[in-house]
């Protein structure tokens, strides 16, 4: 695999390929030295100086904007803008990396930038709102330089101040009903600011220590993965070239699983995703060994496939007590078909391709692919996200002559009304009424995405980008709520998450968010449960709204203090845009508790992924009900395979009702504890429990050393 992810990365390095900066820069560097009349050359020219601006090297591009801008006939007003645009995203671009990467801090690049993320090299920022302001003197209905300029005045400390108030953007008011207790972004503090682009997480127990660990990876063909222990005392330990991992480069996304029911996770990355005909890259299965490493099994598992994706779900579609796996490839509007992928686990370590047999063969522009029994039959279904505008619905009608069967019936279940592009999705029993629901969120990558969020912070309508949230009926069908659970909100969501931040035992999401474009300076989301009836937008006061591209996020308790931290892989689709990965703090909302379960299946797969959970407890007086289905969580990101469920205020589970998946066996336990890890084993009716020691990770000192690159890697050699 190692030799064949070479191979792919040097055919990827051509000029037709729009992610392939060096091969463009020297593409137009050639046709500036061909050009024998103005017009080519300042084309060329300008395509140089942003590419230099994918490359990350604004220093070099800005003199040559400037010098364009100084050539430029004073009568072609549309080509000056065009390059104004260039020049002030340089400038800001440039700030941003001053300040934001290389003197970051907990506060970088947090909407609404404010202490100590304000730039303390303000030049960039200062040019960039010098050039904006030009550029709204053109067109004052121009939204893109709008937002930016207000992101560059933010920058600066002089927001609002010191913006003219016909260009000033309001922050929204906060939501009084839903007080949030801010975040911090501690990253840096634990050794977890991973600098890379764009790519996926997953936290979980890797070694079966019961303390969660990290793996991380790039969709950079030429960046490696990594992989993070849990010293079980508030550090960890790289062990990422011991685990064999660090050679396997690429991957867009990943997501754990137990292939082999053996007990040990194994991770599944994917790649390829956004390149089209340049994008066909294989995927890896990687066998946990157990012993700290990791083999790549992918051909001999029978997975090896050149597709391009970035998603895929495992679960056992056929009840046969062995995981299965879709993958949603990416097949345009033009070119090679690249069909969908649906593998039957073989039960021997080798899988076997039946999407055509089974009925789910699917040819669409897949971004994301969910699954859980949404009608309640033992079943599990499908649910794929598109960018063709599909949303597309396989229900499990079982086994028929030995095999599962899907039929597609999206249109009588009411998604194919909206046709909107769409991107992160999942399942999830958000109202908590015992049948899944579908979050889908709708996505744009061929504008700046800096033009809809000053549309919707002036309160304009407009469609793309929006999330949507879709009801189970209990009948088969789904409902639209958005709008009346006030989702109808701006996201564009590239990866996202669902968790619990005050253990009230209702989900709250999390969403990153972008788009490959440079201008696309947009807050990743929060958005807080209320009582499963509406959801309320706390971004701001929770201090999590990175203004850089969020992919790959998570929900987990790292530091076993009680309440769910969030970790989110950052970085964007350009060497230039990589930027480090961040883990938000959660400083606890309240004094409720919480329920944690691993369980482990043995009739059905080891990991228990499908295991229905219901959970009843009596909070402040009033009797509920929880609902939760063992999984990863959203569709781009993954969350441990341990549930971490909210319980209030109640101290004790009156009762646990567990449906294993499979042969929908149900075991049922009583009063059972909470704020203690709790391990339940399919037919037995006894449980373990264990304390996982809490962290503080405030009080940890980071290594001095770390910080300094040189010094370290002397201090080695010696």
């Amino acid at each position: 695999m190692i030799d064949l992810l070479k191979t792919v990365a040097i055919s990827e390095n051509a000029p037709g390929n729009a992610f392939a900066s060096d091969r463009k820069y020297t593409f137009y560097d050639s046709l500036i030295h061909a050009s024998v009349s103005y017009p080519d050359s300042a084309s060329a020219t300008f395509g140089k100086a942003n590419t230099l601006l994918e490359l990350g090297q604004e220093d070099k591009a800005i003199p040559i904007f400037e010098d364009l801008l100084k050539r430029l006939p004073p009568y072609l007003v549309d080509n000056r803008k065009l390059i104004l645009k260039g020049l002030a995203i340089a400038y800001l671009r440039l700030g941003e990396r001053k300040n934001c990467i290389y003197n970051h801090n907990g506060e970088s690049c947090i909407y609404p930038i404010a202490n100590k993320g304000i730039h303390i090299n303000k030049q960039g920022a200062e040019k960039a709102i010098e050039l904006y302001t030009t550029l709204l003197k053109y067109d004052d209905s121009d939204l893109e330089s709008r937002w930016l300029l207000n992101i560059a005045y933010m920058a600066t400390g002089n927001y609002p101040q010191g913006v003219p108030p016909q260009f000033l953007l309001t922050l929204p008011a906060a939501d009084s009903s839903c007080p949030i207790k801010p975040f911090r972004d501690l990253s840096a503090r634990v050794g977890l600011n991973i600098k890379n682009m764009a790519g996926g997480s997953v936290i979980d127990d890797f070694n079966n220590d019961g303390y969660v660990d990290i793996v991380t990876s790039s969709w950079g063909i030429q960046e490696g993965m990594h992989y993070y222990i849990n010293n079980r005392n508030g550090t960890f330990t790289d062990a990422t070239a011991a685990s064999g991992l660090k050679e396997l480069t690429g991957g867009l996304n990943m997501v754990q699983t137990d292939y082999n029911n053996d007990g040990w996770k194994d991770i599944f990355v994917l790649r390829g995703a956004w390149k089209g005909k340049f994008g066909k890259e294989p995927n890896s299965l990687l066998r946990n060994n157990g012993d700290g490493t990791f083999t790549d099994v992918t051909h001999e598992a029978g997975l090896l496939s050149f597709y391009p994706t970035q998603t895929a779900t495992w679960a056992d579609f056929n009840n046969d007590g062995w995981l299965d796996v879709y993958i949603g490839n990416e097949t345009g509007p033009t070119g090679e078909i690249y069909p969908c992928e649906f593998y039957i686990n073989n039960r021997n370590g080798t899988f076997t391709e039946s999407s055509y047999k089974t009925g789910c063969a699917m040819t669409a522009f897949v971004k994301g692919v969910t699954s859980g029994d949404y009608n309640n039959d033992g079943y599990v279904d499908l649910f794929l996200s598109t960018l063709n505008g599909k949303k597309i619905l396989f229900k499990n009608e079982g086994i028929t002559n030995g095999s599962c069967h899907f039929t597609n019936v999206s249109q009588e279940a009411g998604l194919t009304e909206n046709t909107t592009s769409t991107f992160t999705t999942w399942f999830w029993d958000y109202d908590n009424d015992g049948y899944l629901d579908i979050l889908v969120s709708g996505y744009e990558f061929t504008r700046s995405l800096a033009w809809y969020a000053a549309a919707e912070a002036l309160h304009m309508p407009q469609r793309s980008g929006h999330i949507f949230l879709f009801r189970n009926k209990h009948d088969g069908t789904f409902e639209d709520v958005t709008e009346s659970t006030g989702l109808n909100r701006i996201a564009f969501s590239m990866g996202g998450n669902f968790g619990d931040i005050d253990n009230d035992g209702w989900l709250d999401f999390y969403m990153g968010t972008g788009n490959p474009q440079y201008a696309s300076l947009v807050p990743n989301k929060l958005f807080k449960n209320v009582g499963g009836q509406r959801f309320a937008d706390v971004t701001i006061p929770a201090r999590v709204g990175n203004l850089q591209k969020g992919h790959g996020v998570s929900f987990v308790d790292l530091d076993n203090d009680g309440d769910q931290d969030i970790y989110i892989e950052m970085g964007g689709a350009y060497v230039g845009d990589a930027y480090e990965n961040s883990l938000y703090l959660n400083p606890g909302q309240n004094n409720n508790h919480r329920l944690l379960l691993t369980l482990q299946g043995s009739q059905c797969n080891r990991a228990a992924i499908g295991a229905r959970i219901k959970i009843s407890f009596t909070d402040n007086g009033s009797k509920r009900v929880v609902y939760r289905d063992v999984n990863s969580g959203g569709s781009f990101g993954a969350n441990p395979l341990m549930q971490h469920i909210g319980t209030g205020a109640a101290t004790t589970i009156d009762e646990i009702a567990i449906q294993w998946p499979g042969k929908a066996t149900t075991q049922i336990f009583k009063q059972m504890p909470v704020d203690i890890l709790v391990t339940i084993q399919q037919g037995v009716q006894t449980y373990t429990t264990k304390r996982l020691q809490s962290f503080n990770f405030n009080s940890i000192t980071p290594n001095i050393i770390d910080c300094f690159p040189a010094t370290k890697a002397a201090i080695n050699a010696k």
